[in-house]
This record gives structure tokens, C-alpha cells and sequence, in this order.
């Protein structure tokens, strides 16, 4: 299966294509951590004040191939450097944060856990 691994961190979009999920999982992993050490983000206000917990600093998310509904998970990098792992594309159902997040969206791609 070819996994995709789309990053959008500010008004940067970038996509990377693997042939193996342990490989995406580990650009993923990195990506994560680089993204952190950049620092928080100043609170931004707009028609309401965002606070750096509140914004999205970065979104990784992998999607496979699907007839009906391809498998797609991802992990959002907050403006405080916290992540949040989350299942499916459109619609986002937040996952358990008890595991490790990169862990946790293979779990929801698989199906299996490590």
C-alpha cells in the first residue's frame, strides 16, 4: 500500500509518498518534534483572541488507499507544542492520548496495536 503524508505547517503545504507506514510514521515522528522546537506561538487575535493552545501550528496527516473510505489519520502540533492525534479526514474524532500519538494514528490506519 502507498501511504501519503501531507504537512501543513503555517501557509506551507507540502506531500510525501511511502511505500512502507513505518517509514511515514517515523518522517512523522520527526516532523513533530522539529515543528515543537520552533517554540510557541504569540496569541493572535482576529474577531476573537486565539490563545497558543487554541491554534494549529502544524497538521501531518497519512492517508492510504480506499474503495470507499481510504484510512486516513493524522496528528495536529498545537501553538503550545502540545499534539493531538486524530482519526479520518473531513470529519475529526480525536484519539486516545494515553499512547503515544504516532502510535496512536497507527493504530487507527492499522488497525492493530504494538
Amino acid at each position: 500500500m502507498v501511504w501519503r503524508l501531507t504537512v501543513r505547517h503555517g501557509s506551507d503545504v507540502s506531500h510525501q509518498r511511502f511505500d512502507d507506514l513505518d517509514v511515514a510514521l517515523d518522517a512523522v515522528g520527526r516532523l513533530v518534534e522539529a515543528i515543537r522546537t520552533e517554540g510557541p506561538l504569540e496569541p493572535a487575535s482576529m474577531l476573537r483572541d486565539f490563545a497558543p493552545a487554541d491554534q494549529v501550528h502544524a497538521r501531518l496527516q497519512i492517508s492510504g488507499r480506499g474503495l470507499l473510505r481510504k484510512p486516513t489519520a493524522g496528528i495536529d502540533v498545537r501553538g503550545d507544542g502540545s499534539v493531538v492525534a486524530y482519526r479520518g479526514g473531513v470529519r475529526r474524532e480525536e484519539l486516545d492520548t494515553a499512547q503515544a500519538p504516532v502510535e496512536a494514528i497507527r493504530e487507527a490506519l492499522t488497525g492493530e496495536r504494538r
